[in-house]
């Protein structure tokens, strides 16, 4: 922790350009990746705004994880089963979501 605390915290992120605000009654964030979802349950948020971008510190000490079932789907992934298998986007979702991602048995399935 820095000696002078969070006023000359906000101090030097000022002459940064970056303003920093601690956001209330946040419930729940949730991390999503190909395998898994992680639920910050109570977590405390600070936002600092830049003039390009937001960057978001998140403390939380009540973690929930659960693995998920079906993988995301790229985006990239459908529009290359419809083209390949000749099919709208909600079937070619719906053969990756059933073929847990594997494009080359989505395609197969929509095509035999």
């Amino acid at each position: 922790m820095m000696r002078g605390g969070n006023r000359e915290m906000r101090r030097m992120l000022g002459k940064m350009g970056l303003d920093m605000n601690e956001m209330e009654g946040i419930e729940e964030v949730i991390i999503k990746t190909e395998t898994k979802e992680m639920y910050l349950i109570k977590p405390q948020v600070v936002e600092m705004k830049g003039k390009d971008n937001t960057i978001f510190q998140i403390i939380a000490t009540d973690i929930e994880e659960k693995q998920r079932d079906t993988p995301s789907l790229k985006e990239e992934d459908i529009i290359l089963v419809m083209q390949q298998a000749n099919v709208s986007k909600e079937k070619a979702v719906q053969a990756l979501t059933d073929s847990k991602g594997d494009i080359a048995q989505a395609i197969l399935t929509l095509t035999t």
